[in-house]
């Protein structure tokens, strides 16, 4: 499901997921609402997940609207690694 160089962005809370996921639909942007991955943890149960090549676009609509994930992971050679706090 998670691809070697695709971001996983986790959030604190479902609703913040939902909105997240609702806002970049609305703006036709290639993102997939996924289970948090088994290797990471989250309270929520939900994370955004998108390729790299969208990371700049994604994460500039998300801190417009006031939802930056709490967690943000890049997949790399299997392992994720933590990109953002």
């Amino acid at each position: 499901m998670v691809q070697d160089g695709d971001y996983v962005a986790v959030f604190n809370s479902i609703h913040r997921v939902m909105k997240a996921e609702k806002i970049l639909k609305q703006r036709k942007m290639a993102i997939l609402l996924i289970p948090v991955p088994r290797a990471l943890q989250s309270d929520c149960g939900l994370a955004i997940r998108y390729q790299s090549a969208l990371r700049q676009e994604v994460e500039a609509v998300l801190s417009e609207e006031g939802l930056l994930p709490a967690e943000l992971y890049a997949k790399q050679k299997g392992q994720f690694v933590r990109v953002l706090e």
